[in-house]
């Protein structure tokens, strides 16, 4: 393939956008778990969507194939909609490191927070514009007029203009958002909002997130979902989930000859051979142990740091629990130039803990050669642990969440974002309304530990409330709905 060049004048014949394979998934595979009549309410909405396509195809365009919760939920929705019949593809694209850096720096301000970054000023603008229009003219090698585009983030809005002037229906979705519109924000949709003039509709995880400017145009509320049948969802007993976490080094107890075993999504037997590639951690946390964990991207608003530093001058509450950190590989993450950063200062807090402390707190990042082996190490984790957290400073929707509650964990969460809609407090989970307050955490999570009979009941709660909202034959149906409605304009 060749290189994409940044520029203006790269030509059509130069590039290609790289393609992720995709395999085919039955959507009916899902009725077992969601109930005939669901299932039977998917298919009526897919097979309108295959007639009110014809030969026109379904694109999905976002930054990284690995890595976050937009690629994992594409990698899913896209295989059962193939899988249903549509003519489905999904295209990354290219860039430079200073137009992440200020893409970046723009899903800050989404969320309502400034950083440091580019300046949003006229050349940063040009070169998102260069960037977009390349971008754009390589994927139009892969495309036709008609074809439905779905761009993801900010990092593709840049892609809307050309892709308009070649007659594609194009949607722009925005996984993040915050519920206050403020400077920064403004900030945001003020670099945005010429890019994405021509689009066709638009997708919000929540309604607060949909700026003033969008009134009178086509925006639907999407809220993401998960797929009760991937590696990272799917049944794994505790035996099994328990021996993937002694070969993390995130249990004691490892036995000899011991083999870390788990089904793959073709039916054979899988092995994790892999360990993390990077642990802190003086020892593995004991198994009688109670273990509190966050899985999330090494990103600041994730505040990895502060549920460390919570944990760590807590006196009382979680004395005799461990906590684990988990993230991916930070180089495995092409579209976030922050994560080796974020990673690395939480080493480093780490280190200056006192050693009582620093015992029992352990950080990891993941492996990400093998998609399927990663996330089933991330269930074994979620489904090993006691108490999960998600002590975000802000969310677009928060995905680990869900997980959490489909594994019927209880979960200390920030009362920020999508994670409000997931999560009643005291019936599905424990929100924090201060998501800065580190003692309040403490508490709510050491209270779960000292009282199984609430953990259970909140475990219980959020397994139906997942059952019953963010599966994937939910977002399915919504987004067929659009889709047929962008296709017979």
């Amino acid at each position: 393939m060749a290189q994409l060049l940044y520029s203006p004048h790269t030509t059509a014949e130069e590039a290609l956008l790289p393609e992720v394979d995709l395999t085919p998934a039955d959507p009916w595979l899902l009725g077992d778990t969601i109930g005939s009549e669901r299932a039977a309410g998917l298919d009526a909405a897919i097979s309108g969507l295959r007639a009110a396509l014809g030969a026109r195809r379904v694109v999905d365009v976002n930054s990284t194939p690995a890595g976050g919760g937009v690629a994992e939920m594409l990698y899913r929705i896209l295989r059962y909609t193939r899988g249903a019949g549509v003519d489905a593809r999904w295209f990354t694209i290219e860039a430079d490191p200073a137009f992440f850096a200020l893409t970046k720096r723009l899903h800050h301000l989404l969320h309502g927070q400034d950083a440091a970054g580019p300046s949003l000023d006229a050349h940063t603008a040009a070169h998102y514009a260069a960037v977009g229009e390349a971008n754009a003219r390589a994927l139009l090698r892969s495309v036709r007029p008609g074809d439905l585009v779905t761009l993801h983030d900010p990092q593709t809005a840049g892609l809307a203009p050309a892709l308009h002037r070649a007659g594609v229906r194009v949607v722009w979705r925005s996984h993040i958002g915050t519920d206050a519109h403020d400077e920064f924000t403004d900030r945001a949709w003020a670099f945005l909002r010429p890019f994405l003039e021509t689009v066709d509709a638009f997708v919000f995880s929540r309604t607060q997130y949909v700026p003033t400017w969008l009134t009178e145009r086509h925006v639907a509320v999407i809220q993401p979902s998960i797929d009760p049948l991937s590696a990272k969802n799917r049944p794994l007993d505790d035996d099994a989930a328990a021996a993937i976490v002694r070969r993390m080094g995130l249990r004691a107890g490892r036995r000899p000859r011991e083999r870390a075993l788990y089904r793959r999504g073709d039916g054979s037997v899988g092995v994790v051979h892999r360990e993390p590639v990077s642990l802190h951690s003086l020892a593995p946390p004991p198994a009688e142990a109670p273990l509190i964990l966050q899985i999330s991207r090494w990103d600041p608003l994730k505040d990895m740091a502060g549920v460390m530093s919570s944990f760590a001058t807590d006196t009382t509450s979680l004395d005799g629990a461990h906590l684990a950190l988990v993230g991916p590989d930070v180089t495995g993450v092409t579209d976030d130039p922050e994560g080796s950063r974020v990673f690395a200062g939480c080493v480093e807090l780490w280190h200056r803990l006192p050693p009582r402390s620093r015992a029992r707190i352990h950080l990891a990042c993941l492996p990400m050669a093998d998609a399927e082996e990663n996330a089933v190490m991330v269930s074994a984790l979620q489904r090993q642990a006691t108490v999960i957290a998600q002590k975000s400073l802000a969310e677009g929707f928060g995905l680990t969440v869900t997980e959490a509650m489909w594994k019927s964990r209880p979960v200390v969460a920030s009362a920020v974002g999508g994670i409000r809609d997931q999560i009643q407090h005291g019936v599905h989970g424990l929100l924090l309304e201060d998501p800065h307050d580190r003692a309040a955490f403490a508490a709510e999570a050491g209270g779960l530990l000292r009282d199984d009979g609430l953990a259970a009941s909140l475990g219980a709660g959020a397994r139906s409330r997942a059952l019953e909202q963010f599966l994937d034959d939910r977002q399915l149906c919504q987004q067929s709905a659009l889709y047929q409605v962008l296709a017979a304009a």
